[in-house]
């Protein structure tokens, strides 16, 4: 008797251990998965295309193109760089050159980080760390230090706000110093 009662008791604790063991995990490994920092895709050789009314506005090509727009904050990296070609209305173009880059999809604003230069068709250069561009608005942007340079100026600065033409721009505290060249005034004596 002692036995049977032995032998229904470890038989009703193996079933239990083997029901407790049996339970579904799909809810937690939905969890694990939902918080997973995986990118949905990667592309090599990317050409990227942003037109306005049919116009061609910019041409950003990258070697690499990490795509995250599975996740509730998409966006998209160029780990191993970028460049993007800005056209204005004339079709001249304006080029920008960063070792990174990450595009933000909802707001269309990149962030363009290491050795960033951008070149205008005029000649203009402009170097920083780090520079923004925000496509909806055609505006680039900066709170890092950069250094200007065209025919007529050569200047470094910590701010910069200005369109992709740069015909509009402003600075923050100007660093060194601006060379200005100035025609007098002469009064003609009668």
């Amino acid at each position: 008797m002692i036995i049977e009662f032995l032998k229904n008791t470890i038989i009703v604790v193996i079933t239990t251990t083997l029901f407790i063991s049996c339970y579904d995990n799909s809810k937690v490994i939905s969890e694990i998965e939902s918080n997973r920092q995986e990118p949905i895709g990667t592309a090599l050789n990317i050409r990227m295309v942003y037109t306005d009314s049919l116009k061609i506005q910019a041409i950003l090509t990258a070697p690499k193109h990490v795509d995250y727009t599975n996740l509730d904050f998409r966006y998209a990296e160029f780990p191993e760089g970028l460049k993007v070609v800005f056209f204005d209305e004339n079709g001249n173009e304006n080029e920008v050159l960063a070792d990174y880059g990450i595009l933000y999809n909802d707001t269309k604003l990149v962030d363009l980080k290491g050795n960033v230069q951008l070149k205008s068709f005029t000649g203009s250069k402009l170097n920083t760390s780090q520079l923004f561009w925000d496509a909806e608005s055609e505006w680039l942007f900066t709170e890092k230090p950069f250094k200007y340079q065209d025919s007529d100026y050569n200047f470094n600065a910590l701010r910069l706000d200005t369109n992709k033409d740069f015909t509009k721009f402003q600075t923050g505290n100007l660093i060194g110093t601006i060379t200005v060249s100035e025609t007098k005034d002469t009064l003609v004596k009668k």
